[in-house]
């Protein structure tokens, strides 16, 4: 792909030139809410949950939360990645897209470049691992991709990426780590923050600030003094989030969001899942360094990647990115199961880390206890996407044996078992 020099910047305004680009070939994926997860976020942990941890013996953070659910389930190919593929490929030239597009991906990004590789008319060519999901090949197949099959480490994956290239001269897209990835994720960002918006003026109920809303549109104060609009911290409160926490794996959805709320006064955080080293993008900000290696068989396989040097520069901006939580599998599945259950969403593991985030992880309630107050933050969390199977889910919440939930991406070719970055 063309190098990240001569992409656009990395602010909003080139978010928003990336959204004008493809809002025609993407969805406008809905905003819900759930009163009943409301309610669990807002209330503390049971003391006994916190044995063995930092916050043993110390009162359970109570803090106030409203959630608004950004369903990228409901995107083009089941998950966000449609926005990043269709980006890329609007900035290649007529005689870049005469070559094709070659990339290597076991998941989403296969799928995603595979459909906007098909509606500019151009070839692709996808390189997946052997063990991938069989749905996800039938998916990529089904969009017209030419799928070439190799080993599953990420020296034969891009080993055959360079035979392709050599072959036909396409040009490759890579899955999250390039400025026009960044971009397109980012446009997510901007539909939620509009319909945030638009939402909590139709039903002042759904902000935890609507106190502050109603003296912002003029209501008497306690002391009989009539407030108005002008107030800019009550109305950036009344219709804005306090935040958004989004899942983070190579990080081009991450970087993407933070990049679009930059200097919006929206913090940005990311999640991820803590099993086996995922969370390198929490343990980089703790070293100031990025790990550049992730090995994990964690239920949330679209995270099983670390973050991208781009991305990175991005997440590492403490004036972009606020922080950087994990969670155990445990709460994963829990948040998943409420997700299924309460809300009536489908998902796959790697999106519901942010809802586990908000509901399970101490340090993230405690700051936004300390930080919100009694009026607590409205806080917009990405679901990521939805790509996964009912067989797949019933092993997850079949078996007490989390090895079962893991069986996907085990084998190599010589059927030794392995875990290795997996693009997504």
């Amino acid at each position: 792909m063309a190098g990240a020099s001569s992409s656009l910047p990395l602010t909003r305004p080139s978010v928003e030139a990336a959204h004008k680009v493809i809002k025609e070939h993407i969805h406008c994926t809905p905003v819900v809410t759930s009163q009943t997860l409301n309610d669990l976020a807002s209330k503390p942990q049971p003391p006994e949950v916190l044995l063995g941890t930092a916050f043993e013996g110390q009162r359970p953070a109570c803090p106030r939360l409203h959630l608004l659910f950004k369903c990228e389930n409901y995107q083009r190919i089941g998950a966000f990645k449609s926005r990043g593929a269709f980006h890329a490929l609007s900035r290649l030239t007529k005689e870049q897209l005469t070559k094709g597009v070659v990339t290597h991906s076991s998941g989403n990004h296969a799928q995603a470049l595979a459909l906007a590789a098909r509606t500019h008319g151009v070839r692709a060519y996808i390189v997946m691992p052997t063990i991938s999901t069989p749905s996800k090949i039938a998916a990529t197949k089904g969009y017209g991709a030419e799928v070439i099959f190799s080993g599953s480490t990420s020296q034969e994956r891009e080993a055959m990426v360079e035979d392709v290239i050599k072959r036909t001269g396409a040009l490759l897209i890579p899955p999250y780590d390039h400025p026009n990835i960044i971009l397109g994720q980012g446009t997510m960002a901007l539909e939620l923050e509009l319909q945030v918006k638009k939402l909590i003026e139709e039903d002042v109920s759904l902000s935890v600030h609507r106190a502050a809303l109603g003296r912002a549109e003029g209501a008497p104060t306690a002391n009989g003094a009539s407030n108005t609009k002008s107030e800019t911290s009550v109305e950036r409160r009344a219709g804005q989030l306090d935040a958004v926490i989004a899942p983070l794996g190579g990080g081009g959805m991450l970087a993407g969001i933070a990049t679009a709320f930059s200097g919006t006064g929206i913090k940005v955080f990311g999640a991820e899942p803590s099993f086996q080293g995922a969370d390198d993008g929490r343990r980089g900000l703790t070293t100031n360094q990025r790990v550049t290696t992730v090995k994990t068989l964690t239920i949330a396989d679209g995270l099983r990647t670390p973050v991208g040097e781009i991305n990175w520069s991005v997440i590492s901006d403490k004036s972009k990115v606020q922080g950087v939580f994990a969670v155990t599998e445990e709460q994963i599945l829990s948040a998943m199961r409420l997700v299924l259950e309460r809300m009536k969403v489908f998902v796959e593991p790697s999106a519901v880390v942010g809802l586990a985030v908000c509901l399970y992880n101490e340090e993230f309630r405690k700051m936004v206890e300390e930080e919100g107050g009694e009026e607590g933050w409205d806080v917009g969390v990405v679901l990521s996407g939805g790509n996964t199977t009912l067989e797949a889910i019933s092993r997850m919440f079949a078996t007490e044996d989390k090895t079962a939930e893991r069986a996907e991406g085990k084998v190599g070719q010589k059927g030794e078992r392995i875990a290795e970055n997996v693009a997504g």
